[in-house]
């Protein structure tokens, strides 16, 4: 999985109000490309319905983790509900943490339930894991503050849910351990989405209800034209990418680089010579980011160089002009 400092490099350039953007498209991008070589047989066509697929899953992962936090709050109720018929306890249960306004409004978001009633996803099976998070939960002290507090608003409850967010569903080895099981798409998107689900907790408004918009999915058409173009162009072009890195890696040999860092320049060349209007200096420090944290520790380092002496000479050629 893509380490935490990156995704919190990712979160802290989100500024856009939609859930799969060029950031997302990259990864998914060099993930297929990567695929494609490894897995032989399989038609240009087939990988480029994979790359929209995978992105298919990060949304869908994005909504389960959305379910998940009402999830954690059915489980609470269905304890208390429980203890109560058999009289456990003389004291009335304080029903703050289950009458969450937030959670309320979450759990009847129209977009929620029609994912949940067409993806038959859920966390009623999950029941251990609900119950060992549901633990740390109510043992922390951002629970315990909050069930003192004699305060009560949605203000309030939404916040509660963004710190428990952050402080037990975020970088938490079980729940990622979980998912990858659900879904070999999702083994390197949590750290990512995690960040969109805050941001969905931050723009919640109570008088929104159950119409309270969630992240698109695309910010629009253009973004998934970027992403068909820029798998269809890595692979096309191949060979000239290749012997573009071959011929300016000085005494390099390209048989013994890591094969990542080739899929990882050659999909940087692709978008660098099909989409002109993206900065140059844009498509470099992505493409440097992603081969730093899915490649060698001197990936980075490496792949900066090499693309910095294609892209002076291709300038020079006047292949590029940025």
């Amino acid at each position: 999985m893509l380490v935490s400092h990156f995704s919190a490099k990712f979160a802290q350039n989100q500024k856009k109000r939609f859930m799969i953007n060029r950031v997302l498209i990259r990864l998914k991008v060099v993930q297929i490309v990567y695929a494609y070589y490894k897995n032989s047989g399989k038609s240009i066509k087939a990988a480029e319905d994979e790359v929209f697929f995978s992105l298919s899953k990060a949304y869908d992962l994005y909504s389960h983790l959305l379910l998940l936090m009402v999830g954690i709050t059915h489980y609470e109720a269905d304890r208390i509900a429980f203890f109560s018929k058999k009289g456990a306890s003389a004291d009335s249960p304080n029903l703050k943490f289950v009458n969450n306004r937030f959670i309320a409004q979450l759990e009847k978001n129209e977009q929620l339930v029609k994912f949940a009633e067409k993806s038959k996803l859920d966390w009623v099976e999950s029941s251990d894991f609900l119950r060992r998070i549901l633990a740390d939960i109510t043992e922390s002290e951002i629970y315990k503050e909050y069930m003192a507090s004699e305060v009560s608003s949605y203000e309030e409850d939404k916040e509660l849910w963004r710190k428990l967010y952050k402080a037990f569903i975020v970088e938490n080895e079980e729940l990622d351990a979980l998912l990858e099981e659900q879904s070999l798409y999702w083994n390197d998107d949590k750290s990512i989405v995690d960040s969109f689900v805050l941001k969905t907790i931050k723009r919640f408004e109570e008088n929104e209800g159950g119409e309270q918009s969630l992240l698109p999915e695309y910010k629009d058409v253009a973004d998934m034209d970027f992403a068909r173009k820029l798998f269809k162009n890595a692979i096309i072009n191949a060979d000239e990418y290749r012997e573009l890195m071959s011929s300016c890696s000085k005494n390099w040999d390209m048989k013994r680089l890591a094969f990542m860092d080739v899929v990882v320049m050659q999909t940087a060349l692709a978008e660098i010579l099909t989409f002109g209007d993206i900065p140059l200096s844009v498509s470099l420090n992505e493409y440097v980011e992603i081969a730093k944290y899915y490649s060698t520790a001197k990936s980075g380092s490496f792949v900066n160089g090499l693309l910095d002496s294609i892209t002076k000479r291709l300038r020079s050629e006047g292949k590029i002009n940025k």
